[in-house]
C-alpha cells in the first residue's frame, strides 16, 4: 500500500528523476517558462520553489546548496542575480501552471510552467501590448456599398440586367 508516499516517481529511477528535474529547473530559470506535462510540472514545482526560497539570501552557503541541486553555474547566477531580487517580497508561490490541453501523440495533459513575476501578459506590462493595426479586405466603391446597404434587391436586379456574375451571387 502507498500510505503517506507523496512523491510522484514519474515512471523513472531515482537518478533519472533527479537529473530530469535538475535539467527542467535549469531551463525554467534560464527561460522563465517551459512547456511540459502536468505531472512533471507539479513535481518540478516542489523541486524548484525551495531553491528559489534559498536564493533570497545571497550567501556562499545558499549558492552552494542551490548548485548541488541544479549543477549549472549559469542557472545559479541567473537565479541569484535576476530572479531573487524580483521575487524578494513574495512569501511563496513563485511558479504558475497554465494548462494548455492534451498532446496530440499520446493525449498527455500538457501545461506551461512559468515564473510568476515574469509573465508580462498577466502583469499588464507594456511588453505584452500587441500591434493594434486593423486589417480588412480592399474596400468596395462607395456608391456600390451605399446602394447595397439601402436596397439589396435593386442591386441584384441591376446586376441581372448587366449580367455581372459576381454581383448575382
Amino acid at each position: 500500500m502507498r500510505h503517506s508516499k507523496v512523491i510522484n516517481h514519474l515512471g523513472r529511477t531515482s537518478s533519472h528523476r533527479k537529473a530530469m528535474l535538475s535539467n527542467m529547473a535549469t531551463s525554467l530559470i534560464l527561460h522563465k517558462r517551459i512547456t511540459t506535462t502536468t505531472a512533471k510540472a507539479k513535481a518540478l514545482r516542489t523541486f524548484v520553489e525551495p531553491l528559489i526560497t534559498k536564493s533570497k539570501v545571497d550567501s556562499t552557503h545558499s549558492r552552494r546548496l542551490v548548485f548541488s541541486h541544479l549543477k549549472d553555474k549559469t542557472a545559479v547566477t541567473e537565479l541569484f542575480r535576476e530572479v531573487s531580487p524580483k521575487i524578494g517580497e513574495r512569501p511563496g508561490g513563485y511558479t504558475r501552471i497554465l494548462k494548455i490541453g492534451n498532446r496530440i501523440g499520446d493525449n498527455a495533459d500538457m501545461c506551461i510552467l512559468e515564473l510568476v513575476d515574469y509573465n508580462e501578459a498577466m502583469l499588464g506590462g507594456e511588453a505584452a501590448k500587441t500591434k493594434t493595426t486593423r486589417r480588412r479586405r480592399t474596400p468596395r466603391k462607395k456608391d456600390e456599398a451605399v446602394v447595397e446597404a439601402k436596397a439589396p434587391k435593386a442591386v441584384k436586379e441591376k446586376a441581372k440586367k448587366t449580367e455581372d456574375p459576381i454581383a448575382q451571387n
